[in-house]
């Protein structure tokens, strides 16, 4: 008999209990990317007190006990009584959805927590949390816990006692701390590494504004305490970015404002052969782009074209450039204040506002005309024509090659035969290709794989490295022609993510550096050519074991050296231990059991959480500059840690789930 639906069944979800039901539609997951949200929640909020003015120093520290705390020294949230709730305004902040100071612009001009959901979802997904407000010389301080009620059910960030005054003080600002709820997040261990990067981050896009960051957690006092403070702001920035490349020209600056929206960019040209633009919002990282990107991109290209034929390098019956010639080599970090900003999505990954575009278009083609103008800046305006007329030259090469690998007979016929071992489902949301280093390996993994779902592509070789490397240089590479073709995607200018036939792309190499090393180079590879493949979250990195005890029937893997010990003891004595040098020593059944299955291997996921990071990152590992890599892998390299790596569809077999 089927259930019956009737009005008791609708749910009504009051103050924050949506929040806790539903908590990806606010901070994006429950994994690390969410848990770090709630700290930018907050953040923002300090910025935006910053930015309009208000604040000169914002703090971060992450205590032993797994809280964190934020600090500005602005002018504090109002603690006057809500005249409609008769509550403290603060909270009002703290308990109610879509409530804050930010949705006209008296108080704050440009802000980028516009939803007023920041605060309240932070309260209602931490276990505690306390405000402290320093204000017209008087400390105000509330708690709020998430507690279960006599029917086990979670009452999400309640007042402990309203909003009360402890004394007298000479601060000013507010500081909040919270400790996110293990009820509802996977791990609520923060990375220091991931709150130092955005600080840094915001220090240039807030030129002399100080961030400051502690981690009590931390022995190593150049680990415990950062300070950052840019008084050059988006010039530093763009420097950052390019420290390890090899600059052509000085960066070029300018801002403007235009109906509402008020624009800061830093542009600077390298030797390189591919874009890197970073664009922001409010402070606000818009790594999908958006209205702001495609006004920059269409005042970049027009303007370019109209100063290429005022010099003439572009004669009067010659096509114009395209603004992918233009952007080659370009590392460029622009910065949007927009008052009313429509983002998509409440973790703002792209900017929706019609009016942003042509405004930003504007400021950019009247600005760079003005800079290209300048007799002194002429130099530098003939240097970027002639890189983007040569890379025009270089762009209808690759144009060809592109052609020429989509011509079956010549790539699918012949490299793929004999090497691509396709799956026989043709649901691409279930199919997995793994990227298997050796002929070797790919033979083990081709008899061991699950032929319904998992397609194996074995290398020959190392391919070559991407970062220094044209389009059309990388499509000689018979590896990555073969990659390109696999996955069906096209390349570059035709890159098209819906024709992805694989929706898990599995890097799997030797657990040693020549395996780190393919791994780095196919990273490269996806990284400046297949961007949207890695956004996405379709780029994985299999995770073969190290080691093999056996005690009779008893066996355990081990996927690093630290595991071992442990292993060893479980197992007893009397035990073989085996020593895999690499994939190719593993029959297929072990593959399958360790690293392909499932039901038991382990998964790393590769992200994209930052963008300027992990591109300053890239040209550190793969680029020209020898010393900076030495000196990086000297301090951070360990080839065996899986410490970090977050399991996807599984466990390791031997560990607990």
């Amino acid at each position: 008999m089927a259930k019956r639906y009737d009005a008791s069944d609708i749910q009504v979800l009051e103050g924050l209990d949506a929040v806790r039901m539903r908590p990806g539609m606010y901070i994006g997951s429950t994994g690390a990317r969410g848990l770090h949200h709630m700290i930018w929640e907050i953040v923002d909020n300090a910025i935006d007190e910053a930015a309009n003015g208000y604040a000169t120093e914002v703090s971060v520290t992450l205590y032993k006990d797994g809280s964190c705390e934020v600090t500005d020294n602005g002018r504090g949230i109002p603690v006057g009584i809500h005249p409609k709730l008769g509550v403290s305004a603060v909270e009002v902040v703290y308990t109610q959805l879509h409530a804050g100071g930010k949705f006209n612009n008296e108080n704050y001009a440009y802000s980028g927590g516009l939803h007023g959901v920041g605060a309240s979802v932070v309260n209602a997904l931490s276990e505690w949390l306390t405000v402290d407000v320093y204000q017209d010389y008087t400390h105000y301080q509330q708690r709020f816990e998430s507690v279960a009620d006599k029917n086990g059910k979670i009452l999400s960030g309640k007042p402990v006692a309203p909003l009360a005054k402890l004394g007298n003080t000479r601060k000013r600002g507010t500081v909040v701390r919270f400790k996110p709820d293990p009820r509802v997040f996977e791990d609520t261990h923060f990375s220091s590494e991931t709150v130092r990067r955005r600080l840094r981050e915001l220090a240039y896009l807030n030129g002399g504004i100080k961030f400051v960051f502690e981690d009590e957690r931390q022995k190593d006092p150049d680990k415990r305490h950062r300070e950052y403070l840019f008084a050059g702001g988006l010039k530093d920035f763009v420097q950052y970015l390019n420290a390890e490349k090899n600059p052509v020209c000085e960066p070029i600056l300018f801002e403007g404002q235009r109906d509402g929206t008020r624009l800061r960019v830093a542009i600077q040209y390298t030797d390189s052969y591919t874009e890197n633009l970073f664009s922001f919002v409010n402070n606000i990282p818009t790594s999908e782009g958006g209205t702001h990107e495609i006004g920059f991109k269409t005042a970049i290209t027009k303007v370019f074209n109209d100063y290429a034929r005022k010099i003439g390098a572009l004669k009067e019956k010659e096509n114009n450039l395209s603004g992918d010639d233009f952007r080659e080599g370009m590392t460029a970090v622009i910065a949007a204040s927009v008052q009313k900003p429509q983002f998509e999505g409440q973790t703002k990954g792209r900017l929706g506002n019609t009016e942003v575009r042509p405004a930003v278009e504007a400021i950019v083609a009247e600005q760079l005309m003005l800079y290209l103008e300048d007799l002194k800046n002429q130099a530098a305006g003939q240097m970027i024509v002639e890189k983007a007329v040569k890379a025009a030259k270089v762009r209808e090469a690759a144009r060809k090659a592109r052609d020429v690998a989509r011509q079956k007979n010549q790539l699918e016929a012949a490299p793929l035969v004999g090497k691509l071992s396709s799956c026989t489902g043709r649901t691409p949301e279930e199919n997995e290709l793994f990227i298997v280093e050796g002929d070797s390996a790919g033979g083990s993994a081709k008899q061991g794989r699950d032929r319904r779902f998992q397609a194996i592509l074995p290398l020959r070789g190392k391919p070559l490295n991407a970062e220094k490397k044209r389009l059309d240089q990388v499509l000689l590479n018979e590896e990555f022609r073969s990659i390109i073709t696999a996955l069906g995607t096209g390349v570059g200018e035709d890159f098209d993510l819906s024709s992805l036939k694989y929706h898990k792309v599995i890097i799997l190499s030797d657990a040693d550096q020549d395996g780190a090393h393919i791994r780095a180079i196919l990273l490269t590879f996806f990284f400046r050519y297949m961007r949207a493949l890695v956004s996405a979250g379709h780029v994985f990195i299999g995770m073969p074991p190290l080691y093999r005890v056996q005690k009779g029937s008893t066996v355990e893997y081990c996927y690093d050296d630290a595991a071992l010990p442990a292993a060893i003891r479980r197992v007893g004595r009397g035990y073989t231990l085996q020593r895999y040098k690499g994939l190719g020593e593993m029959n297929p059944e072990q593959l399958w059991e360790t690293t392909m299955n499932p039901q038991g291997r382990k998964l790393m996921q590769v992200t994209l959480d930052d963008l300027a990071e992990a591109d300053h990152m890239v040209t550190l590992l793969m680029g020209d500059k020898v010393e900076p890599r030495k000196e990086y892998i000297a301090e951070h390299a360990n080839f065996n840690k899986v410490d970090d790596f977050e399991p996807v569809g599984g466990v390791a077999s031997g560990e607990e789930a």
